[in-house]
């Protein structure tokens, strides 16, 4: 951030921000589905070396930028301004994305509310709410066909949703959902009033609390009777699987997607470090515990539907779903069938909302980074600005309150980050490892940390990285479904070519001339604290970044 930065209080709050960030509840209701459906165990070879290849070398990458410029989700484009437009067209996929998501936080606070009926109300068709096609599934009954639905699902649809019948029928507003994110944007609000002095000490907590349930729900699902059933359904290796192009784009997918970078927060998480710390640790251990929570969970979510199988006398597959149904639909029905069902529903959905109030925390805070940076005398009132944005936000995102909210819910989740994620990222890649090159981006690292760039770094930039992402991008354009499903994909890539347009219109010189210029770092790029940045430009005159200049930035960190 620009002018007056605030810094985290130490760096294990950084590293708590990511991780939050980071793990959110696609971990928990994505990944599992996801690894059973491409080969078990034989998908963890695709999801591991995507890991290794594209996630940690993206993270380092952005942490790198957005620590060296101090700079939010926009601003650290000046280091290439005619790709600034990647910057607007991260805070608009971050506003959609907050739109949906906020009320996806209401639900489980609902769920909260009523795991503390006895018997819950999700357990048995015999509610007001209940249609005549409602089944119990239970040992003595006929597997569930396309003409009945169960009592959670109905409990899910009509009950809390009450859901209406197409994306074309809106319908009117469901107040206790709307209530609910009213909840969770005031609790959002009061978590991030203060900036990261507030997330820093609030995710100690939040980020922490989900890892003691998943463990408790792990220990309590492996006691279970059918839980090994369901762990081996969920980890048993179809090598026949890895033959399939799907597969790796799926785990190349869920890796990018899941670790966050393209989306800005971790550019704005890494402005409020310290200019020298060291983040090649960081860089590394965000990215493999996202992953490891993701396998985590697919042990405590499929533990528990072995045991919801063998109880039901139904196939397991009968009962595993992906997305919003796992958690919603699927695990409450096992947890029902659990001893002392409400406290573990209330537990289950006490972590679901912290998995991703969290993921919230840092999307906002990366939209309001990127604008402050871009208007810094707006600093001085950010607690305004922050309130202002909050309520922008909630008052969008009342429209996935309504009846037809949950399609609206599924349409933003499906189309948004398709094409403008991987799409940023190549921006990002193409900015740092070619028109600002590998000499200049070595010596800012060493400049910065005291530790030379690795070439394996460059190598994975400017090589492989570039090829994965343009190859997701063109699987992804063929998810597109739909004028409205294209729309929501291009809505935030547009400001890219738009800006771009517009900063060659206003250059002089020939296209080739305006186009060299416009590429080139401009005067904002850099370190803005003022010591920091005279050292470093009194090292570029010299062309040498020697190791006493990192001696004097630590004395210019200690002096503050």
């Amino acid at each position: 951030m620009a002018g007056g930065h605030e810094r985290w209080g130490n760096q294990v709050e950084y590293l708590l921000s990511c991780l939050g960030y980071a793990v959110g509840i696609g971990n928990l209701w994505r990944f599992p589905y996801l690894c059973y459906r491409n080969g078990g165990g034989a998908f963890l070879i695709p999801y591991l070396l995507t890991l290794a290849i594209c996630a940690i070398p993206l993270v380092y990458l952005e942490t790198t930028l957005g620590q060296f410029a101090s700079a939010g989700c926009i601003s650290v484009f000046n280091i290439n301004p005619l790709f600034k437009g990647a910057g607007y067209t991260m805070v608009v996929l971050n506003i959609i994305a907050v739109i949906y998501f906020a009320v996806l936080m209401a639900y489980p606070i609902l769920y909260v509310y009523h795991s503390f009926s006895s018997p819950l109300p999700w357990q048995n068709c015999g509610n007001s709410w209940n249609t005549d096609r409602c089944a119990e599934i239970t040992s003595n009954s006929s597997l569930i066909s396309g003409n009945t639905t169960t009592p959670e699902d109905e409990f899910y649809h009509i009950r809390l949703l009450q859901i209406s019948p197409s994306i074309t029928h809106i319908g009117g507003i469901v107040w206790p959902v709307f209530w609910c994110n009213v909840i969770a944007w005031v609790l959002v609000y009061l978590c991030i009033c203060n900036g990261v002095k507030s997330v820093g000490k609030i995710v100690y907590f939040t980020v922490l609390f989900p890892y003691v349930v998943l463990f408790a729900l792990l220990v309590r699902g492996t006691t279970l009777p059918g839980a090994w059933q369901g762990i081996l359904y969920y980890v048993l290796p179809d090598w026949s699987q890895l033959t399939k192009p799907k597969v790796w784009v799926d785990a190349a997918t869920q890796v990018f997607f899941s670790v966050g970078p393209g989306w800005g927060g971790l550019v704005s998480m890494a402005s409020f470090n310290k200019f020298n710390y060291d983040y090649l640790r960081s860089s590394i251990i965000i990215p493999v515990v996202c992953c490891g929570t993701s396998i985590l969970a697919g042990f405590v979510v499929f533990s528990v539907l072995g045991f919801a199988a063998e109880r039901a006398g139904v196939p397991i597959g009968e009962v595993a779903t992906a997305g919003p149904g796992l958690a919603f639909v699927t695990y409450p029905a096992a947890v029902s069938m659990m001893p002392a069902p409400n406290f573990w529903a209330i537990t289950f959905f006490t972590m679901l909302f912290f998995l991703g109030i969290d993921s919230m925390f840092v999307t906002i805070e990366a939209v309001i980074a990127g604008l402050l940076d871009e208007f810094p005398q707006l600093r001085i009132r950010k607690k305004l600005i922050t309130f202002l944005t909050c309520i922008c936000l909630f008052c969008l995102s009342i429209v996935c309150t309504t009846r037809g909210g949950l399609h609206i819910v599924g349409l933003l989740d499906a189309h948004v980050a398709i094409v403008s994620v991987p799409l940023v990222c190549v921006l990002e890649l193409i900015a740092a490892a070619y028109t600002y090159g590998p000499k200049k981006m070595a010596a800012d690292v060493q400049f910065m940390t005291g530790r030379p760039l690795s070439k394996i770094w460059m190598i994975l930039w400017r090589y492989v990285l570039p090829a994965l992402l343009m190859i997701m991008i063109a699987y992804s354009l063929r998810e597109a479904s739909g004028v409205a499903g294209w729309c929501v994909a291009l809505v935030s890539v547009i400001f890219i070519p738009i800006h771009a347009v517009q900063l060659l219109l206003k250059t002089k010189g020939s296209f080739a001339q305006r186009l060299r210029v416009c590429c080139q770092p401009n005067s904002l790029w850099g370190p803005v604290e003022p010591d920091i940045r005279c050292c470093w430009e009194a090292s570029k005159r010299q062309n040498s970044f020697p190791l006493e200049a990192t001696v004097t930035l630590d004395n210019v960190d200690r002096k503050k």
